[in-house]
């Protein structure tokens, strides 16, 4: 089986923060569950006023890619964004700058 590289690309990126508008919406816990979608232990939970809770997401190409504790979010250059795992990004991204 022929091996690969991952190629050279620079992108922007910024570890998750509640509050600085880094995901396209929320959808809410129970729905996640419902539907079985992902496993919801490590999703981001904000619980709003009313009780519910709900979990950031982006929207790509991919569809909807629910945010983890810890996660990146890289921004490209073609404004895809995607998801990277906190464990995976220190193995797959180094500083530049």
């Amino acid at each position: 089986m022929k091996k690969y590289l991952r190629a050279s690309l620079e992108v922007v990126a910024r570890q998750y923060e509640i509050g600085k508008d880094m995901e396209d919406g929320f959808q809410n816990l129970s729905k996640i569950v419902t539907n079985g979608w992902i496993n919801t232990e490590n999703l981001v939970k904000i619980e709003q006023s009313d009780g519910q809770i709900i979990c950031p997401f982006l929207s790509n190409k991919r569809g909807l890619v629910f945010i983890n504790e810890g996660d990146y979010i890289i921004f490209e250059g073609d404004e895809e964004r995607h998801v990277c795992s906190g464990t995976k990004f220190s193995t797959r991204f180094v500083p530049v700058s």
